[in-house]
């Protein structure tokens, strides 16, 4: 684990403060070819980049564009996206900025694996709108801590990140329902060609363009074909609790596509605090390779 060192003065007295850094790389040779994942100070230890075969698969442009996880809930109120959003990378006001409002509290790469934990800043701060609504939260940094175990191969499959994460929900918020946005993966514009799987033929097939969920994995490919990430998560079953939901977002004007696996809890009672995990699997090759692996994946979590 890195850390560079903050020297704080106040009055006659002098504290040193280690700053946890969140520059780390994890690589994995995968037959003649190498994939990586880099993450930054900039995101808070969120992932930067995954490259494989030369192609950058993520568009960190902002504190919202990675591969990454994000919180919305209510706080007993009425659900509104993004007026209570705790986000691993960072907030709306961070913009292209080198720094973010969430807090890293732990970093490593060890034994293969990626491990962090983060305390997430909420995207919009305290009398900030989004869409016309304001925010509910009244603090810039939440009390959500988000842990992520990342690290490839899954089952003897090689091209696929087996990515894990928690989110520890703290006491005396009052929320009655959570949206927890597992993944989201940001994609450079070349990935338009959307596909979704289907179980009955047992392969990829095309997908629309028009922005929202499904049921069924998601997979962003090129146009050639060559290049492709999916997500596919292993489904969790609990009491009020549904999903997984699978959205594709295309946004023209940004020039970025997006895709997402959520889960939404609800309880009129008010929500247990404490931690929900979750684990997704993500494919990434060719689409006959994502789409054979997809396929491997269910024959082998449902045997």
């Amino acid at each position: 684990m890195k850390a560079v060192l903050l020297v704080v003065f106040i009055g006659t007295l002098t504290f040193a403060i280690a700053e946890i850094s969140g520059d780390a790389v994890l690589k994995k040779q995968i037959g003649k070819d190498e994939a990586s994942i880099t993450t930054t100070s900039r995101v808070a230890g969120a992932i930067h980049s995954f490259k494989f075969r030369v192609q950058e698969y993520i568009d960190s442009f902002d504190h919202g564009r990675q591969l990454q996880s994000a919180s919305n809930l209510n706080m007993g109120k009425k659900f509104i996206p993004e007026v209570f959003n705790p986000t691993e990378a960072g907030s709306e006001f961070d913009g292209k900025g080198q720094k973010s409002s969430s807090k890293l509290l732990f970093l490593e790469v060890k034994n293969d694996e990626l491990i962090t934990k983060n305390q997430m800043a909420f995207w919009i701060r305290p009398g900030m709108k989004s869409q016309g609504n304001l925010a509910y939260n009244t603090a810039e940094l939440s009390n959500h801590l988000l842990h992520k175990q990342v690290r490839f191969g899954f089952m003897g499959l090689e091209q696929v990140l087996d990515y894990r994460v928690t989110f520890s929900v703290p006491e005396k918020e009052g929320h009655t329902y959570a949206q927890f946005e597992t993944l989201t993966g940001y994609m450079p514009w070349e990935f338009q060609q959307f596909l979704r799987w289907n179980p009955e033929q047992k392969k990829l097939v095309p997908l629309d363009k028009q922005s929202g969920e499904q049921p069924f994995p998601v997979v962003f490919a090129t146009e050639d074909g060559k290049h492709a990430m999916g997500v596919v998560s292993l489904e969790k079953k609990s009491k009020g609790m549904t999903g997984p939901g699978y959205g594709r977002f295309y946004f023209p004007n940004d020039k970025v596509v997006k895709w997402n696996c959520v889960y939404r809890l609800q309880n009129k009672d008010g929500l247990n605090p404490g931690d929900y995990s979750f684990r997704m699997l993500v494919p990434f090759g060719t689409i006959a390779e994502v789409e054979n692996t997809i396929k491997s994946i269910l024959e082998k979590v449902n045997e």
